[in-house]
């Protein structure tokens, strides 16, 4: 989730075009074009694998401080460091001290797979150091909500707070959960547009290929990606699919009229997060929110109100592809490969769309609703199933990036970051079907064994 790494007023909300101009400003012509890369992990006691608390010794803030041997700058809030900020980007904490980095916006693939490296291997000498081991999941294999810690950032006392409220699953989300993500730019509103459609209703096709989520508490859950099956009993007011998306006449006013929509979280102010859960940024518009009478937003409330909202494909100033679990490194680099060749290549990005334009939005949830539990062998409405589209994508995909030629120092381009995904169309097992084959074989019912095979 988003942090902020910095406490600089924005200028005030005056006119709908000043909300609009959020969406409008990410516009860049294609030579501009970067690739930014979100991924998270699980923190663990390598002792007994227990998840560390933020103030322990050896535990989250000192894993943070450690990293400030390289160059990364702490974050504070309230006096705690909750995050570092650097060059790569920024490192981050979400809610129970599962470990994100923010990459930064890179040129191409090449640079994006490096920037992965260098961060796991920084993770990994100090984390050495404090007896700490990262595990690349979607989702914590045998802890309950109530072994977990909670880290000391204001937004996430005020989201564990809402959560219950308004879904079952969302303090899972919150608490359970790791994902990759991957952040792409867009030339226009019309491409925008075009890659907001294709990202949204190829989702699926990621969440099957980066099923990572088997178990719950020890034991098999039923699903692949239980962390996707998550978001459908979060919050129905900020997930989704967004069928408007599919409609005539999207574009950002849609999108804008949506986002209004979403109830509120928070307001930031001097350093604070103001419990405004469940409120209307429409009557903050108007000045007219109960906990801040008179005051309207800034640009700012309005860009922190967006990072709440939790489609399977969310715009900001950018777009952020968000339908996939965590997993290793060879996986980090590839969840942005297979964005990359889909919608930075105008051929690819049409052919894209020419697999998926003609389903209808029932035919569309459908499959996003059977994916987390049947992955690859999920049916498409027009028959066929999710490994068979899984393959035109990638071969799409591959073409795309063979286009783009963007070569590294060796002379190769960037479809080999691919291979991960085509092993996976190539054998039909996803990364939890190799999981539930270990639990049920070699690991004879032990999932502690997870911890052995699939750390970093």
């Amino acid at each position: 989730m988003t942090t902020r790494t910095d406490d600089k007023k924005s200028r005030l909300i005056e006119s709908r075009e000043d909300l609009l101009s959020v969406f409008a400003g990410g516009e860049k012509p294609p030579e501009r074009w970067r690739i930014g890369t979100e991924h998270e992990k699980f923190v663990y006691r390598l002792e007994d694998h227990r998840a560390p608390s933020y103030d322990e010794p050896g535990g989250i803030r000192d894993l943070l401080m450690g990293l400030t041997e390289f160059p990364w700058q702490p974050v504070l809030e309230n006096g705690n460091v909750i995050a570092l900020s650097g060059p790569d980007g920024t490192i981050s904490l979400e809610p129970a001290g599962q470990f994100e980095l923010s990459g930064a916006a890179l040129e191409n693939l090449h640079q994006t797979c490096a920037e992965a490296g260098r961060h796991l291997n920084q993770c990994k000498e100090v984390g050495a150091r404090l007896g700490i081991g990262f595990l690349g999941l979607g989702m914590w294999p045998d802890k309950a909500r109530a072994d977990l810690p909670v880290m000391p950032k204001g937004r996430y006392k005020i989201m564990l707070n809402y959560m219950p409220k308004v879904g079952s699953l969302g303090l899972d989300m919150m608490l359970r959960t790791c994902t990759i993500q991957v952040n792409l730019d867009y030339a226009s509103e019309a491409d925008m547009v075009k890659k907001f459609r294709v990202g949204l209703a190829l989702q699926p096709v990621a969440t099957a290929l980066f099923a990572n989520s088997p178990f719950t508490e020890r034991k098999p859950n039923g699903y692949r990606s239980f962390r996707s099956h998550i978001w459908e009993d979060t919050d129905p007011d900020r997930t989704g699919m967004l069928p408007f998306v599919f409609e005539d006449g999207f574009g950002y006013e849609r999108y804008l009229d949506y986002a209004l929509d979403v109830p509120m979280y928070f307001v930031y102010r001097d350093g604070q997060y103001i419990d405004v859960a469940g409120e209307s940024f429409r009557a903050f518009l108007e000045g007219k929110l109960p906990q801040l009478p008179g005051q309207k937003p800034l640009v700012s409330d309005f860009v922190d109100h967006l990072s709440t909202i939790f489609p399977e494909v969310r715009l900001k100033s950018f777009l952020e592809m968000r339908g996939a679990d965590g997993g290793r490194w060879g996986r980090i680099c590839g969840l942005p490969a297979l964005w990359v060749g889909l919608l930075y290549d105008d051929v690819a990005l049409d052919a894209a769309w020419d697999l998926v334009k003609d389903w209808n939005i029932e035919e569309r949830s459908q499959v996003r609703h059977d994916v987390p539990r049947l992955a690859l062998k999920t049916p498409l409405p027009r028959g066929g199933t999710v490994h068979d589209l899984a393959r035109e994508v990638l071969e799409i995909a591959g073409e795309g990036l063979t286009r783009r030629n963007r070569l590294n120092s060796a002379g190769d381009n960037e479809g080999g970051f691919l291979d991960p995904l085509r092993e996976v169309v190539a054998t039909g097992v996803t990364p939890a079907d190799r999981l539930l084959d270990k639990y049920e074989n070699e690991w004879n019912g032990d999932v502690s064994r997870i911890y052995e095979e699939f750390s970093f």
